[in-house]
């Protein structure tokens, strides 16, 4: 590998979450996805049903209803009014690059109702009475997340979500939203050529800056389209973007193969890689922050591959694991059994959700569950008060393990285990969940 595919290589690293995440972005204000339907920009896309095999988002969670908003603070600030809520709910707000920057919800304000004037980098004026949240970057996402137990649950929580609303300031300010991009069918080409252009669209953190600057020889700091750069410099690109991809993918295997076989690959801190933008609702301490430069951009890469918008460890933690107890791959050919005694402690909910390799998707199945958990309808409990989940392609046929059955797809699976406003000992590392048991032979 040249010096320059090198380079590349850590160009990739570093600008993949940028462009996975405003591609999300443009899916939402364009077509929506799933139960979310499109919604332009400074809008709120409220989903009335909670998520399916239909949405085809990664890791996308079946616990809550979502409420997701795009927001161009081009047009000056927006102000977001939220309802007093009887149940947990979480606004968290993502910049450009991924950054977790604020968040408004139960664990962060609290549960009354509250108004909030949300504003472009570099504002300054008069916000009364309203608490200011400063945006990082002009485009930013808003994420919400309403915690709902059912079918019977979903009318309450869409009069939260009615009364939750986005008004911008200035109404006759037009959103430009995310840059077009000429796309040509290529892949990596396409990627570098939406690089390019968002990156310097969207200014990085000051911290950043040097770093992205150092990609000039590889052309992607100036005005010429990538498709129009020289032969070299396209083939570094593509050389790295192959290195790069591989990279995350190793970063991930590696990351889920755990001290032990089996043993569950504890992602509190996988989102600590925001150190620069602290506003309401986060903590701005040493315990929250990834210190190593290098480290960082490789884990905030591995994040948004595999749990894009996923929250700080402190609002919601997630864990998760691809091998069973005995360190071999979970695959739907087999069934499993993971006995969680005691429960998993949270000062909200908590849940176990089956995803197919290599998406991330959640999983179609006959009963329509995609999820076991705290909250499931008709779970039965073992005599000491903890869970036992069954795992299998098929309906298993003893009564109490198929009223726990969580559905597997044929292939390949990772279940992920959340845990929302996680107590102490789940954040310390003392709570940590047994391995999954392979069944049959």
């Amino acid at each position: 590998m040249t010096d320059l595919d090198s380079l590349a290589t850590e160009s990739y690293l570093y600008g993949f979450p940028l462009v996975f995440n405003l591609e999300q972005v443009i899916r939402y204000t364009t077509t929506g996805v799933g139960a979310n339907a499109q919604a332009p920009f400074n809008a709120f896309s409220h989903a009335r049903t909670l998520a399916s095999a239909a949405d085809t988002f990664v890791s996308i969670n079946n616990d809550t209803l979502y409420s997701i908003a795009q927001l161009d603070l081009g047009v000056g600030p927006v102000r977001l009014s939220v309802p007093a809520s009887d149940r947990y709910y979480v606004l968290q707000f993502v910049d450009a690059w991924t950054d977790n920057f604020a968040y408004v919800g139960t664990r962060g304000t609290g549960n009354d109702a509250g108004d909030f004037l949300i504003v472009p980098p570099g504002w300054e004026g008069d916000a009364a009475d309203l608490t200011v949240i400063h945006a990082p970057t002009r485009v930013v996402s808003i994420v919400g997340r309403w915690s709902c137990s059912g079918v019977d649950d979903l009318p309450a929580v869409h009069a939260l979500q009615d009364a939750t609303t986005l008004a911008p300031l200035d109404t006759e300010a037009v959103a430009t939203g995310v840059p077009g991009v000429e796309v040509h069918g290529d892949a990596a080409l396409d990627f570098w050529e939406k690089y390019r252009l968002w990156s310097q669209a969207f200014a990085p953190a000051p911290r950043d800056e040097a770093l992205q600057a150092s990609f000039a020889a590889l052309g992607l700091t100036g005005d010429t389209p990538v498709g129009e750069l020289g032969d070299e410099q396209q083939a570094a690109l593509r050389a790295g973007f192959e290195a790069g991809n591989g990279a995350i993918t190793q970063a991930m295997a590696g990351a889920a193969a755990g001290a032990k076989p089996g043993t569950w690959s504890n992602t509190v801190h996988v989102f600590d890689y925001n150190l620069d933008f602290f506003g309401v609702g986060t903590k701005d301490e040493p315990a929250w922050k990834i210190a190593d430069p290098k480290r960082r951009i490789v884990e905030r890469a591995v994040a948004a591959r595999a749990g894009l918008w996923g929250n700080h460890g402190y609002e919601a933690a997630y864990v998760m694991t691809f091998l069973d107890a005995d360190g071999q791959p979970l695959s739907g050919d087999h069934a499993y059994e993971v006995r969680l005694s005691p429960p998993p402690p949270v000062d909200a909910f908590w849940s176990v959700t089956m995803y197919a390799l290599p998406e991330f998707y959640l999983v179609a199945n006959e009963i329509d569950r995609y999820s076991v958990g705290d909250r499931t309808p008709g779970i039965v409990t073992d005599a000491d008060g903890g869970l036992t989940i069954r795992m299998s392609r098929t309906r298993p046929s003893e009564t109490d393990a198929a009223a726990n059955w969580l559905p597997t797809p044929e292939g390949a699976f990772r279940p992920i285990l959340r845990m929302y406003m996680p107590d102490a000992s789940v954040l310390d590392g003392t709570y940590a969940p047994p391995p999954i048991t392979r069944l049959d032979t």
